[in-house]
């Protein structure tokens, strides 16, 4: 039997526990990360990033890499025996603060190649084959078992361990669990069809709307068909497809991988345990496919309490701080239930019989959810809500605000001609953003934040709104820092 120390072990490499690694690597934190796979996924599983989470992979240097490959999508229609009915796409046009107004139809596997391949880069690979049994709280921290009896000492422990945990059972968290009796076959593959092929989210009119076409990276394409049973055959979900397509031809050329999912939902009761423990994605929250949210709210846990880890072990915030993960990741799974629950309904419920158009509907009216951009953390004001992104210029070229963020950092925007005297710990990052032109530094003529510094968080929440004449002594007050940890501010 072997023993080491980390900082925090993660159960789970998908790309949640890849993405909490990775961040944790970021901010200076060791992290051992733990799966019973051999390798990465391949194929299969989610299909989209969303907005809000195209924002946050620009703070950490992944966006670059993954946006190339992925396929833009903004746009949802439907479509009845062959014909156009109607075509929806008004909600990303009223999105502030958004340069991306659109999805990216990729496939989670890309996400899970690259995470993978950062973390051996960075000397923190992945553990594979090598399966968790058991995880105990000491008095300082935890103690994770291996199968094969080697254990890890660790200051925290996350499960990142799918809808399945065994972090969660072992801490004994309740995760009941509602089936409301709706099933769907999934199929990505290369099609062949008279149907013209559009980048955009096609829900079908028949009946009901059983099956929607989703654009992929590529040359492949995914259906979803509602099957209402467990036991059906490949050819009888395609079957499906051909009918909701008629009067066109519809076959597949290849098919890339096929599954079927049972909608569950559930929100765990509890997030943590005694902050040391923590769960992340499927691990306390599923629900529906329907909306694409599953991996961009586990992405978005991810991004809300790596930073908190960071700053309570690197830089002496209170573990007080953790406690905030729950009490703003909750809400946002919650929410998450209950739009992904409305659109699955509607699929198979409607009182007008127009259930594809209400589908469509309630996308609209739930966008700021589906998007990621309407999240927030605070209830008034510009705290809690996320950063506006826009392109901001240093000399002849043009950047994104977003870029200029750092991870393992606060950062304090100063937008305009002050240049106050701070003296700042190492955990917050200075970016001036003069409103003109200037040969030094960052400037735009259209902040929308003009006269005003924010502090913002490693997640690019806005923690606090100032006044530019009122930063000097903000800044110098003895409470500041301290008040930093109890965000957001009103």
């Amino acid at each position: 039997m072997n023993t080491s120390d980390t900082d925090i072990v993660i159960v789970g490499a998908g790309p949640v526990g890849l993405l909490c690694a990775y961040l944790g690597q970021l901010c200076g934190l060791r992290t051992t990360i733990f799966d019973s796979s051999a390798e990465p996924l391949k194929v299969g599983r989610a299909d989209a990033l969303n907005a809000r989470t195209l924002q946050l992979l620009e703070t950490v240097d992944l966006f670059d890499e993954l946006y190339p490959l992925g396929k833009t999508c903004n746009t949802s229609s439907v479509w009845a025996d062959g014909q156009f009915l109607s075509r929806q796409s008004s909600w990303w046009e009223t999105l502030e603060g958004c340069l991306h107004r659109h999805f990216l139809m990729l496939g989670q596997s890309h996400l899970e190649k690259l995470l993978d391949s950062r973390l051996r880069e960075m000397g923190a690979e992945v553990k594979r084959q090598s399966p968790v049994v058991n995880v105990q709280l000491t008095g300082d921290g935890c103690v994770t078992q291996l199968e094969n009896g080697d254990q890890i000492r660790s200051r925290y422990v996350i499960g990142a361990d799918g809808s399945r945990s065994l972090v969660r059972r072992l801490f004994d968290i309740s995760f009941e669990i509602e089936r409301p009796q709706i099933v769907w076959a999934v199929i990505d593959g290369v099609i062949e069809t008279s149907f013209p092929k559009v980048p955009e989210i096609i829900v079908f009119q028949s009946e009901t709307s059983d099956v929607a076409w989703i654009p992929r990276e590529g040359n492949i394409d995914r259906f979803y068909v509602r099957m209402d049973t467990k036991n059906f055959e490949l050819e009888q979900a395609i079957a499906k497809i051909q009918r909701a397509m008629q009067p066109h031809t519809f076959q597949f050329q290849e098919i890339v991988w096929q599954s079927q999912f049972s909608v569950k939902e559930s929100v765990a009761d509890r997030f943590a345990v005694e902050d040391r423990v923590f769960l992340a994605g499927d691990a306390c929250h599923i629900h529906s496919v329907n909306g694409g949210q599953g991996l961009n709210t586990g992405l978005g846990d991810a991004f809300n309490l790596m930073w908190k880890l960071s700053m309570v072990t690197r830089f002496g915030a209170p573990r007080s701080l953790l406690q905030t993960y729950e009490h703003e990741r909750k809400p946002v799974a919650l929410s998450v239930i209950e739009t992904s629950g409305e659109l699955v309904r509607s699929t198979k419920h409607s009182k007008s019989g127009t259930h594809a158009q209400d589908y469509v509907k309630i996308v609209q009216k739930r966008s700021g959810q589906i998007t990621g951009m309407g999240i927030r953390y605070g209830e008034v004001g510009l705290a809690g809500t996320r950063m506006y992104d826009f392109e901001v210029e240093t000399g002849s070229k043009k950047t994104r605000i977003y870029s200029l963020l750092n991870y393992a950092q606060f950062a304090l925007l100063i937008f305009g001609e002050d240049q106050p005297r701070l003296d700042l710990p190492d955990f917050i990052q200075v970016i001036r953003i003069s409103e003109e032109p200037c040969e030094v530094g960052f400037w735009t003529k259209h902040s929308p934040y003009k006269d005003q510094a924010l502090v913002v968080r490693p997640d690019s929440t806005i923690a606090l709104s100032i006044p530019l004449d009122q930063v000097e002594s903000t800044f110098s007050s003895p409470t500041f820092i301290n008040s930093l940890w109890s965000i957001p501010h009103e």
